[in-house]
């Protein structure tokens, strides 16, 4: 009989925690390749065998770094999506994920049934994994080189020969930017330094966002400016240095100040798209958007154009690697059209947040971002600052405007201070005020939260209500001719009107004095209030559409302005078949250059009867008879009865529900 081993209680126990803690369980393996992906490759295999007993809840989770702890993971995913998961082995694809300024890696685990739970739950209230009885760990696997410049996005600057190019790099070493007319021609190619920044988690202003759950290393900012630019011509630029390495070669069309057409792709609520499932609802619309789009800016070839994303613009909600995703999806239209925003409640809005009047619905719907991560990765033009409080970083990209061909687009912040007397309602009156109808007959004017819809957004009651005491008058006053809207995530059209009372109910007129209102969240997130119901129906409710709202759906899509001197055309298209469903035209007339009343310029009646006077200089006609004067009018009549038909032709399907 052998003598008793002194360790063996010892050895029993470390074997009892290594399981207990998670140790990968042998004979399974797991494997992800390419461990370190080129630039051509567009997919992660992950791949497992010798799993026993295999169930359908087993998953993998992905992480980066790879030292997060098992709980931390980014997102997972179930083995059953596996065809051969039931045999104990398989495959599952990823498409190529973004740079996060570290390594991934893979770990597969055992779910048992009886450790689901509802007490550890995602966006949807789904049970979440817990990180619990790993049984294997995939190597390390690379995508792209933190040093070369990533997430590249242009904006307008404030002069009009200017244009602004950001991009992201793992590290705050010097970069520059490069750019000139000739795309082979590049020591002609100015250069230009660009400012740095980046944020803590210690600035992040309350959970998720501060957490080491849904916190990762952001990167460094890079922010550079492009002077001297040629109005309306083509530039070629690159981004990053000799020793961190360079961007893509990309274009732009520079802004020209004399320009008299305006082509704009507008939406808000857009979102990303995530590859896995993670603690929050991710926008798989969005890629439609994002293609739609890509298809039309190709279709105006050297055209200049730009986006405008009025809110709610990753959805990240406090998990910082969201965004890595959002500008990885947006950049092949971002890096060479200017890509413009304004902030939503989903970038901003926290507890403490520094204007939160007593009626405002202001809650955590910025998963503790505080407008940190929006006002870095985002400079649009203006200097709109407020102080978050909490010592992190300024949020900037509140309330500016720009002109853009004919157009004068404003933007302004529903999530900060709007009343009258406020820093933001006095640039809102000053900016209107100034602006010059003779170069911009239109303004187009934008925020997140409506100050119309019929949705059943009933929580924003008393918000809108602040908004028509304190923002309709201005834009009625100064003769805006659009207001756009996102927040509520389908498309709703309202005639041109002021204090809920129409003054037109054509889809194509005249200015008549009152703007347009359009919702537009449509652009990817798929969260869908209800209309609002008849009050007398509570137990089988109908919605009925008020006699404001022209058109209004549940199609995800995008709207495109295009616009000239004479006419602006906003036109609203679906994502299901890239066509258009929906469509307002407003023609401009005669504007003076010091005024902001417009004038009639057709002795037409469009297709309301609504009469309008041309302004023509007196004809001094010596007719030599009756027979020619009888032509002359003849002439003249039936131009007129052309021009009424014509106009009359275009009927909008009033209602298209999905």
């Amino acid at each position: 009989m052998h003598p008793e081993n002194p360790h063996l209680p010892f050895l029993l126990f470390l074997a009892v925690a290594a399981l207990a803690a998670g140790e990968a369980a042998a004979g399974t393996t797991l494997t992800a390749s390419p461990a370190k992906l080129s630039p051509s490759d567009r997919e992660i295999k992950i791949r497992w065998s010798g799993l026993p007993a295999p169930d359908g809840l087993d998953y993998v989770t992905i992480y980066s770094p790879p030292s997060s702890r098992d709980r931390d993971f980014l997102g997972y995913l179930f083995l059953n999506g596996s065809a051969s998961w039931r045999d104990g082995h398989g495959e599952l694809s990823l498409p190529r994920l973004p740079t996060l300024r570290a390594p991934y890696q893979f770990r597969l685990f055992r779910w048992p049934a009886n450790e689901y739970s509802y007490h550890h739950i995602d966006h949807d209230r789904n049970p979440l994994p817990h990180g619990k009885h790993r049984v294997a760990v995939s190597g390390e696997v690379y995508v792209g080189d933190p040093a070369r410049p990533e997430q590249v996005h242009l904006a307008f600057a404030d002069a009009v020969d200017e244009m602004r190019v950001m991009f992201l790099c793992g590290d705050g070493g010097k970069r520059v930017v490069r750019y000139g007319r000739q795309k082979d021609d590049e020591k002609r190619w100015k250069e230009v330094v660009t400012e740095v920044r980046t944020y803590e988690q210690k600035h992040m202003c309350d959970g998720p966002a501060n957490s080491s759950v849904a916190w990762r290393d952001p990167g460094f900012v890079f922010d550079g400016l492009m002077k001297g630019l040629e109005p309306g011509r083509k530039y070629f630029y690159k981004v990053g240095s000799d020793t961190g390495g360079w961007s893509e070669t990309y274009s732009f069309i520079s802004r020209d100040s004399e320009a008299n057409e305006t082509n704009a792709f507008l939406f808000g609520d857009m979102g990303t798209y995530v590859p896995y499932n993670t603690y929050i609802r991710t926008q798989a619309e969005s890629l439609s958007t994002v293609k739609w789009i890509l298809r039309d800016i190709e279709a105006l070839g050297d055209k200049p154009a730009f986006i405008s994303h009025i809110g709610d613009i990753s959805y990240a909600r406090g998990y910082s690697w969201v965004w890595d995703h959002f500008f990885s999806q947006i950049e092949p239209i971002a890096a060479n059209t200017p890509y413009h925003v304004c902030i939503g409640n989903h970038e901003y809005d926290w507890p403490s947040q520094p204007w939160k009047p007593s009626w405002a619905t202001y809650g955590k719907d910025g998963g503790g971002e505080c407008g940190i991560p929006y006002s870095v990765k985002f400079r649009m033009p203006g200097n709109s600052i407020l102080p978050t409080g909490n010592g992190g970083p300024d949020t900037r990209n509140l309330y500016y405007s720009f002109d853009s061909g004919v157009v004068h687009f404003v933007y302004m912040s529903t999530e900060t201070n709007f009343l009258q007397g406020s820093d933001q309602y006095n640039f809102l009156k000053a900016d209107l005020e100034k602006v010059n109808r003779t170069r911009t007959p239109f303004v187009v004017f934008q925020g997140h939260r409506p100050m119309y819809t019929s949705s059943d957004e009933t929580r924003d009651a008393a918000l809108k209500q602040q908004m028509l005491q304190n923002l309709e008058p201005l834009l009625v006053t100064y003769n805006v001719t659009l207001a756009l809207w996102g927040h509520v995530h389908r498309y709703e059209r309202f005639c041109p009107m002021k204090n809920f009372q129409c003054v037109n109910t054509s889809s194509s007129f005249q200015y008549p004095g009152a703007p347009v209102h359009l919702v537009i969240g449509m652009g990817g997130q798929d969260w869908q209030p209800i209309w609002q119901p008849r009050p007398d129906h509570p137990d089988v409710p109908i919605f009925p559409q008020p006699e404001r709202s022209m058109y209004r759906g549940g199609v995800f899509g995008y709207t495109r302005l295009a616009a000239t001197r004479q006419k602006l055309t906003l036109t609203y298209v679906g994502n299901h078949d890239g066509q258009v469903h929906d469509m307002v035209e407003i023609f401009s007339g005669q504007v003076s250059s010091n005024s902001s009343v417009a004038e009639a310029v057709d002795g037409t009646k469009l297709s309301t009867g609504v009469s309008t006077v041309r302004k023509i200089p007196p004809l001094y006609l010596e007719i030599g008879g009756s027979v020619m004067f009888a032509l002359l009018l003849g002439f003249g009549f039936g131009f007129l009865v052309r021009r009424k038909k014509e106009a009359a032709q275009w009927t909008p399907v009033k209602n298209e529900e999905s």
